[in-house]
C-alpha cells in the first residue's frame, strides 16, 4: 500500500477546543465520514482503536485530506506519542488501512491502539464524539 495524503481520525482529533484538532482543521481539507472493522476502547481521556477486519463492529470517524502530509503527520506523531523518540511501546502506532467512505475506500494514515485492551471499555457505537457526550 502505498504512503496516502489521507487521515482518518476517531477520538480528540475530532474534539473542538483541541488545540492539535485545530491544526488538523487549518492544513488539511475534511472528506467526509468514514469507518474501519475493528473496535473503539475508551482508554481514559481518549480512546483506542484496534483494527479488525473480521469484526462484527466498526469505527466511525472522518476523513482529512492534509495538505502537507510529512509535517502534519510529524506533529500529531507528537501529539498521539508514536515514534522512535517516544516511550515504548508506543500507546498508539500509525499505519495505513482502508476506510469505507460514502464514494469508495481509501487508503488512509491512522493512529492504531497497540496495548493489550482486557480491562478497556469496549465502546460498542464506534463513535467517541457520541460516547463522550453521552457518558
Amino acid at each position: 500500500m502505498e504512503a496516502s495524503s489521507h487521515l482518518f481520525v476517531y477520538g480528540t482529533l475530532l474534539s473542538e477546543g483541541n488545540e492539535f484538532a485545530a491544526f488538523l482543521m487549518e492544513n488539511s481539507i475534511l472528506r467526509g465520514p468514514g469507518k474501519f472493522k475493528g473496535k473503539l476502547y475508551d482508554i481514559g481521556e481518549y480512546p483506542g482503536a484496534v483494527y479488525q477486519p473480521s469484526s462484527e463492529y466498526d469505527v466511525h470517524g472522518q476523513v482529512f485530506l492534509m495538505n502537507q502530509p510529512e509535517m502534519i503527520l510529524r506533529r500529531l506523531d507528537d501529539y498521539e506519542g508514536f515514534g522512535d523518540d517516544q516511550p515504548k511501546p508506543n500507546e498508539f502506532i500509525r499505519t495505513l488501512i482502508e476506510i469505507e467512505t460514502e464514494d469508495k475506500p481509501i487508503n488512509c494514515w491512522a493512529y492504531l491502539y497497540q496495548l493489550p485492551t482486557h480491562g478497556l471499555w469496549h465502546i460498542r457505537s464506534g463513535n467517541y464524539l457520541e460516547y463522550v457526550k453521552i457518558s
